[in-house]
């Protein structure tokens, strides 16, 4: 695979070792392939990033973590070239990223968030356009071509056009489009966003033969899982270096404070609630049928053993993690207390079912997106519908909202038949879309209006409930702002505030925290377990498996079709193996997939 080119000497940049309280660093080693000294960037009063020193080496993985807004794609962009910093100075591969920008384009790979791709070309004119951008002879370039390919495993695909490739195989696209003119270092802005756990898999497969090369990578993440993996992590907070160092001497600060709250059931909601509400307590979710919390630096356990004895759950502790000391040390999660659900009087069905389908099919042309899935989900519950990219889940969604006709079969919201009362059944849910769906030509307020309006609130009511999703997302300072200019939590938030809008007894969430930081995700899933503590029944897709832990039950689709639907927990323990004792969600993932492609391999080699 392409390896690092040769570069020249760096100019004497001062570069220091490791911390983030650290002065500007000062040496010239070889391998360092990154350094960034005193950087500061600024957009008009916003200050994007304050007096950045670090330095990132070949042939390691180096994660960039932080919230929305840290300035992490501001980075990235100075890094490529794309930006320049008001002050101080960034060299890449030996090369000033202002004196020297020529050659930073071609010392640098970047897959940026959306990937950059053209959705009317195929695969093979994507590389070839980007191959000619590159100042590359295309024609000339057959044997790079087809290796990328091969690392990719795109090579079946080269007639496809890029906007009909599943997330995962945009993602490959992208990374094969950067790795075009053998790059020295690779950037990539949050590659895992709205990718399936097989697909990330496989990235991390290519990363790793990358780093294995020699190759400098900085991977931009909003999971922290991933940061987890890397080598070593880079931590922003409002354009500040806070951390700069392994992941795992970051996550041992929290040794001893992380426990589980085992034996909760049912009332595991009701527990994580109260439990973040604690003094003692900086963070908290929902792991399976138990509660994972994590203590205040010298809290004691005194506090959370009382309330483990009055909850009557078991308390056990458990290794942290890097998620619990990122979170710890951004000053904890929110609380417990959802003001959107406090406000909501409890949900009152004529039956327990408040969404089924049977038989639910959905074919284009030829192609079968979804095939005679069948299942229901209960009044209060939190229903996860998981699979890797293309397998049917946002088809499945379109249909039980009402937006997608089946081929064939049925489907039913709190007792409505979707074929025939569609309009009546839709007036009864409310559905965030993937990436919000927001209208980009109306301010923030027009958007709260518009949904109001088309769910039927009028005068007085109307506005105060208006008002009130303002008032509980802290909206006021955007309300004349346009969705595409807010940071990514506050879009997320209005997404939800168009969605609840109309108090809805059922709520569709197609990956709504896709992309948005983990603290944010704290604050977006306190709401839904409130709401779902209320009586409103929640169905929701994502690819964050951790957030597969607040759902009571899973359902996994594969290749349009249902293989699997049973709670977190019972999918874990099929995973369980010698080398897997204790899997998690996302090994529970991979687990299923591969038993199904196995089984699939059975049922053909038996036919033939």
């Amino acid at each position: 695979m392409p390896g690092k080119p040769p570069t020249r000497t760096p100019k004497a940049v001062e570069v220091e070792p490791g911390s983030a309280t650290s002065g500007p660093p000062r040496d010239t080693d070889s391998e360092v392939a990154v350094v960034i000294n005193g950087v500061n960037k600024h957009f008009g009063s916003v200050h994007a990033l304050q007096g950045l020193n670090a330095r990132i080496r070949y042939g390691r993985l180096t994660g960039l973590v932080g919230p929305d807004g840290a300035g992490k794609t501001t980075l990235m962009r100075i890094l490529t070239g794309l930006l320049a910093p008001n002050s101080g100075h960034a060299v890449v591969a030996g090369f000033d990223v202002v004196d020297d920008n020529n050659a930073i384009h071609v010392a640098t790979g970047y897959m940026p968030q959306r990937f950059g791709l053209y959705e009317d070309l195929s695969v093979m004119e994507n590389m070839r356009l980007y191959a000619q951008l590159r100042g590359m002879d295309a024609d000339r370039n057959a044997d790079l071509f087809a290796e990328l390919l091969d690392f990719t495993r795109l090579a079946p695909f080269t007639e496809r056009l890029a906007g009909k490739l599943s997330g995962g195989m945009k993602q490959k696209l992208g990374l094969a489009c950067a790795l075009m003119a053998r790059p020295a270092v690779l950037l990539l802005d949050e590659p895992g966003v709205g990718v399936d756990p097989v697909s990330r898999q496989d990235l991390w497969r290519m990363v790793q033969a990358l780093t294995d090369e020699g190759m400098a990578v900085v991977w931009s993440t909003a999971y922290l899982d991933e940061a987890e993996r890397c080598d070593s992590v880079l931590l922003l907070n409002e354009g500040q270096l806070a951390y700069d160092g392994p992941p795992g001497e970051l996550t041992a600060r929290l040794t001893n404070r992380s426990f589980r709250l085992e034996q909760v059931g049912d009332q595991r909601r009701a527990v994580l609630a109260e439990a973040l509400d604690l003094e003692s307590v900086s963070d908290g979710v929902i792991q399976g049928a138990g509660v994972r919390v994590v203590l205040r630096a010298h809290a004691g356990t005194e506090q959370i053993a009382a309330f483990a004895g009055r909850a009557d759950a078991q308390l056990r502790a458990v290794p942290a993690r890097f998620e619990d000391a990122f979170i710890d040390l951004l000053g904890g999660g929110p609380g417990g207390t959802s003001a959107l659900a406090e406000g909501l009087s409890p949900v009152e069905l004529a039956s327990d079912v408040a969404v089924s389908c049977r038989d639910l099919t959905k074919r284009f042309g030829d192609f079968t997106a979804t095939d005679t899935v069948s299942f229901e989900v209960r009044k209060g519950e939190i229903f996860g519908l998981l699979g890797p990219n293309g397998a049917g889940k946002s088809t499945t969604f379109k249909m039980l909202c009402g937006l997608l006709k089946p081929t064939s079969g049925e489907a039913h919201v709190v007792g409505l038949d979707l074929r025939r009362a569609t309009g009546a059944a839709k007036g009864q849910l409310g559905y965030m879309a993937q990436k919000f769906s927001l209208y980009g030509l109306l301010s923030v307020r027009q958007n709260l209006e518009f949904s109001a309006g088309v769910y039927g609130l009028e005068g007085a009511a109307r506005q105060a409930r208006i008002e009130e999703m303002v008032d509980i997302f802290g909206l006021q300072p955007w309300l004349s702002a346009a969705p595409d200019s807010l940071p990514l939590g506050y879009k997320q938030r209005l997404a939800l505030a168009c969605a609840v809008m109309h108090r809805p007894p059922v709520l569709f969430l197609d990956e709504p925290t896709s992309g948005v930081d983990p603290i944010t995700r704290r604050e977006f899933w306190t709401h839904i377990n409130g709401l779902a503590r209320k009586g409103v029944t929640v169905m929701v897709t994502t690819h964050f498996m951790d957030e597969a832990e607040y759902c009571d039950r899973v359902a996994m689709l594969y290749r349009a079709r249902l293989i699997a639907l049973d709670t977190p927990d019972a999918l874990k323990r099929g995973a369980v193996s010698d080398t897997r004792p204790d899997p998690t969600m996302e090994d529970a993932f991979i687990h299923l997939v591969e038993a199904e492609d196995l089984a699939d391999e059975a049922r053909s080699g038996a036919a033939a």
